[in-house]
């Protein structure tokens, strides 16, 4: 059986029996005005994170979300994007794609704003997505693409690419792992299956997106998501893993390299009003400004005595100079 089968076996077996706090004990589904969650879909909420920040879901957008789950984000989505086919929901596994259409069903009677024809649930995989090039706004997906293999994650990257339009958005949670994951927990396919051992590295996960075509990425949050212990794993040493939540924008990829924002800034403090380095990056002295980690590098070599450079806070939504 491969990773892929025992997978989709796993998720088969979670979907006919719910598996409370499967990935996240600690989190709760994002609540809004208006919105209730149905508890079998709460129960069935198999994300490490979350894909729905609502700054990117003005004027309805098309969201195509790749594993359905019980339907919880795909619900969010909808509470945004309230007309027909506004949500794709791509699921290749026949018992989750049940389990969601009846989670949805409950959504409707308990919610008056919400209509089953909002949320089109589609068999498919990530690896051919059944929608047209460049025809939706936003890619989506929550603790699916961790479980790939790093070729098989490439693929399924490149495939969100395709069918974004220009400036469009693939916005994901995943678990990444801060430090290298040892061959035999990668060889696990119950632990891969069960988000615990297929994670990268930030550096190893953001240069796949990169790599993909992806020209800027965006960090909303990063957090401590499992502790892999030395005991029960057979390692040296524990290892944390931890959330990831990003949006990617397909953009064409500056010649100086992509732009990943993970909330630095640039503080001028020199003696003129503004600071203008010269490649569209201009600083009021005293206000911190948004910066990419690139040009975070590049400012600190131009002025290192009349610009502070900000620590990352792994949480960025817009703004700044760049």
């Amino acid at each position: 059986m491969t990773y892929l089968e025992t997978a989709a076996e796993f998720y088969r077996e979670v979907a006919e029996t719910p598996e409370v706090g499967l990935c996240c004990v600690q989190s709760s589904p994002l609540q809004f005005p208006g919105l209730k969650i149905p508890l079998p879909m709460q129960e069935m909420n198999y994300g490490c994170g979350t894909t729905v920040h609502p700054t990117e879901l003005i004027n309805q957008p098309t969201v195509l979300y790749v594993g359905v789950g019980g339907g919880l984000e795909a619900l969010q989505f909808a509470y945004f994007s309230r007309r027909a086919g506004a949500v794709i929901a791509v699921e290749p596994v026949a018992a989750m794609r049940e389990a969601a259409t009846r989670n949805l069903e409950l959504a409707t009677s308990e919610n008056s704003w919400f209509n089953p024809n909002f949320v089109e649930i589609r068999p498919g995989d990530a690896f051919n997505l059944p929608v047209a090039d460049a025809s939706v706004d936003i890619v989506a997906q929550n603790c699916l693409f961790n479980i790939f293999e790093p070729e098989d994650l490439t693929r399924a990257l490149k495939e969100a690419y395709r069918v974004l339009k220009p400036g469009g958005r693939l916005q994901m949670s995943d678990p990444i792992a801060t430090r290298s994951i040892p061959t035999h927990l990668q060889q696990d396919e119950q632990l891969r299956a069960m988000c615990l051992s297929g994670a990268l590295t930030y550096e190893e996960y953001t240069q796949r997106i990169i790599d993909a075509g992806f020209g800027q990425i965006e960090i909303r949050a990063r957090r401590p998501y499992r502790l892999l212990d030395a005991q029960t794993y057979n390692l040296e040493a524990n290892l944390l893993l931890e959330s990831l939540d990003s949006v990617a924008f397909k953009v064409a990829i500056p010649e100086d390299g992509a732009c990943i924002f993970t909330g630095k800034t640039a503080i001028y403090c020199g003696a003129a009003a503004l600071f203008d380095d010269g490649a569209g990056h201009l600083l009021q002295r005293g206000i911190p400004a948004a910066v990419c980690d690139k040009t975070a590098a590049k400012l600190a070599t131009l002025e290192p005595q009349q610009i502070i450079i900000t620590d990352s806070t792994w949480h960025y939504n817009g703004g700044g100079c760049c």
